[in-house]
């Protein structure tokens, strides 16, 4: 009896104690698996860009007038040397105010009246100019006949050429009086424009890229009104951060995508301008930025439908490899100073280190840690440890 007493309670423990470890047993981490592979990796820099015409010129004002309307239209064809591409009048005189009439009125009333007064003061030097050369002849008579003394001739002839510079300087002050008033009439005339109309002709051959001014205006001289270029001479002009444009060597490929077409099209890094600039990104943190210039490697055929100023997607290579053991992004996390993965082993989760090479926006680069093949968790969660168990979540 006590033996069966026994046997029983044993039970009854061996069944508390599984319902125990089933309760106490820890529960698989579901987890995405992804696995290392071996395949081509690329390095790219990526940035939007714009098509711009290789060379383009500016058509300016030659003088200052009044632009007749600009004829030609964004995309018509000029000639070098024959097609005359803007036509600039002279300027008529403007239109004057009242206020600013009654002034100028006023002015050549003023002008006159200091005419009459130099011609007064004409007069009268003239007049003493006069009197000195006779009262000189009367004294030079007296000398030849001994009846005055030779001071008194001299004192006549200094008196003589004091008048004669009293009447030049009279003459001078009647045309310098005449010459204000011509100038104080013609500023209150309107004279009729005069001149005949300067033409430009175009610069180059090409076609018109860009039309600056179109309605008749007046411009000042050295306005630009015009830009002409050839379209089948394009260019992609892309700025980089100034840390991404050290590493882009000249010669570097490009792939040039969403430009509207179906397929990618390709280039080279032409050149890395050696001057940056400040620009303000859409967060208003000023940036230091690097333009890099990129030109086709396609027919011009390939890139007839792009035009001047388009938006493109620009893929910078700088490093890539044909065959490379390989792990998406997301499975890698920082241990310390060392990168690291979680390796899936017998549903259990390995804490591996790993040396990362490359490494772009999708896929890392591994060369020591990881073999193609082995299982690795995508995505791992903050709770997952070192040997804990995982499961593949159902996709």
């Amino acid at each position: 009896m006590r033996l069966w007493k026994n046997a029983r309670l044993l039970v009854i423990g061996l069944i508390v104690a599984a319902i125990a470890a089933v309760a106490l047993w820890p529960e698989a981490i579901e987890v995405d698996v992804a696995r290392a592979v071996r395949g081509p990796l690329r390095v790219t820099i990526d940035e939007e860009g714009q098509t711009r015409v290789h060379e383009r010129f500016v058509v300016a004002a030659p003088v200052a007038g009044r632009l007749l309307r600009v004829e030609l239209e964004p995309g018509d064809a000029v000639v070098r040397g024959k097609t005359v591409v803007v036509r600039v009048a002279p300027t008529e005189s403007p239109l004057l105010d009242p206020r600013t009439r009654a002034e100028l009125m006023a002015a050549v009333e003023a002008a006159r009246a200091v005419v009459a007064q130099a011609r007064a003061d004409h007069d009268r030097a003239a007049a003493t100019l006069e009197q000195a050369r006779r009262s000189l002849e009367r004294q030079e008579s007296l000398v030849e006949a001994g009846a005055i003394a030779r001071e008194d001739l001299e004192d006549a002839q200094t008196a003589a050429k004091t008048a004669e510079g009293a009447f030049r300087a009279a003459q001078a002050a009647v045309a310098r009086a005449e010459q204000e008033l011509r100038l104080a009439q013609a500023r209150l005339q309107t004279p009729p424009a005069r001149g005949r109309v300067a033409e430009v002709v175009a610069p180059v051959n090409g076609v018109i890229l860009k039309r600056l001014r179109e309605s008749e205006t007046v411009v000042p001289a050295g306005e630009p009104l015009l830009e002409i270029g050839d379209p089948r001479q394009l260019e992609v002009v892309a700025d980089l951060l100034s840390t991404d444009a050290v590493r882009v060597p000249p010669g570097s490929p490009v792939s040039l995508e969403q430009w509207g077409g179906g397929q990618p099209l390709h280039g080279r890094v032409r050149r890395v301008e050696p001057s940056g600039f400040t620009k303000v990104s859409a967060l208003g943190v000023e940036e230091q930025r690097v333009n890099v210039i990129i030109d086709f490697a396609e027919p011009a055929a390939a890139i007839r439908a792009l035009g001047d100023s388009y938006r493109v997607e620009v893929r910078i290579v700088i490093w890539e490899a044909a065959d490379v053991v390989k792990v998406p992004v997301g499975s890698l996390f920082r241990r310390g100073n060392d990168w690291a993965v979680f390796v899936v082993n017998d549903n259990h989760a390995r804490l591996q280190v790993v040396e990362l090479g490359q490494r772009n926006n999708e896929e890392g680069q591994i060369l020591r840690g990881v073999e193609a093949g082995q299982a690795i968790v995508l995505h791992p969660p903050d709770t997952l440890t070192d040997g804990a168990r995982v499961a593949e979540r159902a996709r």
